[in-house]
């Protein structure tokens, strides 16, 4: 293999199988496929077996506090997948969909890499089956109808200083956060401060990945929360009827996507919050559609465990009853590096391993506090040196915990193949016995605290009067029940981004708190959190290139 290949190089030389021939390992017959094209299908919701639910084996892939180039999370989640069914095991792979904002800016496209990924790359990394697209637009809708109903009257009352209710867009531009609409005269609606965020942090992101049904789905739409009435008094997407009309822009979105991974496995590619706004997490589902249809089901969370694994095991998990068996840590050399001070990550460096090992500790520490013992995957980078792999095995070790390399990005399945061993022979044990950190009923500030000390290592929790007034008006409201969806830089274990390593002797402080009544979570916002990020410098997008016969390269 040539391991110098790009991804789209690897993914565009692979044959890809028509989605039938996908569909019959999963002993689906191809008239249940909702086709769009060759190679991808949506699947109706009717495949849902609750018992069946119930009796597969759900694997979580989470990770170390990553560098900004991400520590490959989707590409082990594909790798483990091929692994598991190179040893026999049906299994599925359950992952978000890229957003676009990611794809042409820094990180990249989100369909895994090397020989370990999800096909048909470049559709599934662009447009894929319009599901952003949809999610979009019932999002504008709502912000149309909202500044309509304040243009013909306003018979709700509606302050036009309290609309929480923002447009969004899936793509990086630092230029519509904030904005001024209304402009131009009377027939051009009304004046008033606006924005947009990036499509991913909408709340119909959110329900859509929380949603069981499609009256599931109506119903947790008609309870967003868009503002207040004059008299400070809750309006919601109800009151204006939207509920409805956006239900139908999503009635296909809500269908999660069939494709397959380089070695023809299937892979389930749905929904696509980001996990430091968000919960982080593919959809309820097609979770469950994955286990309805396979006996092992990979997926994954957001950057580290301290964002999207937490929110996937306290929100996602205990609202759809699942119970997830393994959880795998990723962790590659250049983040230990990184977190152990070592500004060029690239640059082989035995002490910061050594140092930067702190950072992985806390976050198998916090796995544990699930009742979870995890596993260790070694994500393998080139330049990576058998000294610094030895290093992690044998510190992981000291604390009974399995470090396994992970070589799927060279070799594909067959560089999973003692990880998803390990997988199954955890599994088989029945040792993990998974179980929240917190009870949804405890008091907001309860909650906040308990994350906050448990998984950030933080001594404690301090609050803005905005955040307190918030809390204050949410408990009024009758909403404090709800779980907890932390908004935190990625970066660090604490709210300072600047912080590597494993941060001690540190406050969190709570700037805003948020209220997402149709998703059913609470948002206290820490640091500065950016909802419409930016280009860099160089976006991704200038490296890349289409040709006349359509031939797209330098998508990553």
């Amino acid at each position: 293999m040539n391991q110098y290949k790009s991804d789209i190089e690897i993914a565009n030389a692979n044959k890809i199988l028509n989605i039938k021939k996908i569909a019959r390992k999963l002993d689906l017959d191809s008239s249940v496929l909702e086709r769009y094209g060759k190679y991808k299908a949506k699947l109706p919701l009717s495949l849902i077996d609750d018992e069946k639910v119930k009796k597969s084996h759900l694997i979580l892939v989470s990770a170390l506090t990553p560098t900004p180039a991400g520590e490959g999370k989707t590409t082990v989640s594909v790798g483990l997948a091929d692994g598991l069914n190179k040893i026999g095991k049906k299994t599925t792979v359950v992952l978000r969909e890229p957003s676009l904002g990611p794809v042409f800016g820094i990180k990249g496209g989100a369909a895994g890499g090397g020989y370990a990924q999800v096909i048909p790359m470049e559709e599934i990394n662009l447009h894929f089956t319009g599901d952003f697209s949809a999610v979009e637009k019932a999002n504008n809708l709502l912000s149309a109808l909202i500044d309509n109903h304040i243009h013909f009257k306003n018979e709700l009352r509606i302050d036009v200083r309290q609309i929480f209710w923002k447009r969004v867009m899936d793509m990086n531009d630092r230029s519509l956060r904030n904005i001024t609409i209304g402009l131009g005269g009377k027939t051009d609606g009304v004046p008033r401060m606006d924005g947009f965020n990036i499509t991913p942090a909408s709340e119909v992101m959110a329900i859509l990945c929380l949603a069981n049904s499609l009256d599931d789905l109506k119903q947790k739409l008609g309870n967003i929360l868009i503002g207040l009435n004059l008299d400070g008094e809750p309006i919601y997407a109800r009151d204006l009827k939207a509920e409805n009309a956006m239900t139908i822009l999503l009635k296909d979105a809500i269908k999660p996507n069939l494709v397959q991974t380089l070695e023809h496995n299937p892979a389930i590619i749905h929904g696509g919050p980001f996990a430091n706004i968000a919960q982080g997490t593919n959809s309820v589902i097609a979770t469950k559609m994955g286990l309805s249809l396979s006996d092992y089901v990979v997926t994954e969370a957001g950057f580290g465990a301290d964002l999207g694994a937490e929110k996937f095991l306290d929100i996602k998990s205990v609202y759809a009853g699942l119970n997830p068996e393994a959880v795998i840590l990723v962790a590659t050399i250049r983040a230990l590096r990184h977190h152990g001070g070592e500004k060029d990550f690239n640059k082989p460096n035995l002490d910061a391993v050594e140092k930067g090992f702190a950072n992985l500790e806390k976050h198998i520490e916090n796995i544990k506090k699930f009742n979870i013992t995890p596993i260790i995957a070694i994500n393998k980078f080139i330049g990576d040196t058998d000294e610094e792999i030895k290093l992690v095995i044998n510190k992981a070790a000291e604390l009974n915990i399995k470090a396994i390399l992970a070589e799927e990005w060279e070799k594909g399945s067959a560089g999973t193949v003692d990880l998803a061993n390990e997988v199954v022979s955890m599994i088989d044990k029945k040792e993990n016995h998974f179980k929240p950190l917190y009870d949804w009923n405890l008091p907001i500030k309860d909650k906040i605290k308990i994350i906050a000390r448990e998984i950030y290592g933080a001594n404690d929790v301090e609050y803005s009067k905005k955040s307190l007034s918030t809390i204050r008006k949410i408990d009024k409201l009758g909403y404090s029940h709800l779980p907890i969806v932390m908004a935190k830089t990625q970066k660090s274990l604490s709210d300072n981004p600047a912080k590597i390593g494993r941060p001690t002797g540190f406050n969190v402080v709570v700037r805003e708190v948020e209220l997402n009544t149709g998703a059913g979570f609470i948002i206290p916002i820490l640091g500065k959190m950016m909802r419409m990020p930016g280009l860099p410098s160089k976006p991704a997008s200038a490296n890349m290139f289409i040709d006349n016969d359509g031939m797209v390269t330098g998508l990553s």
